[in-house]
């Protein structure tokens, strides 16, 4: 992106709520929700996790996962990609 931050997932949204979403931050063991912005249209998620600032919004059918940290590890990456996916990727 052009303030260096990185797009690093994205997820369907399926029938899932911005809002719980915004839960399942609370429940990434360290996370620490820093601002949850409603809209008609599209939602915004922040968050701070292992020194890391996260941004989540909703646009288009998916869920778009940023880290500002273009360095961030790829380990904390997957990290967050896996807790998010639990919710979201649920097989029938």
């Amino acid at each position: 992106m052009h303030d260096g931050s990185i797009n690093f997932l994205l997820l369907p949204t399926g029938s899932t709520s911005p809002i719980r979403l915004a839960f399942r931050v609370l429940s990434l063991w360290g996370a620490f929700p820093t601002a949850y912005i409603p809209s008609l249209d599209e939602a915004w998620i922040d968050f701070r996790y292992k020194g890391n600032k996260f941004s989540i919004n909703n646009q288009y059918g998916d869920f778009w996962f940023f880290v500002e940290n273009s360095s961030c590890p790829d380990s904390v990456l997957l990290e967050v990609a896996n807790h998010f996916e639990k919710l979201l990727c649920v097989q029938p």
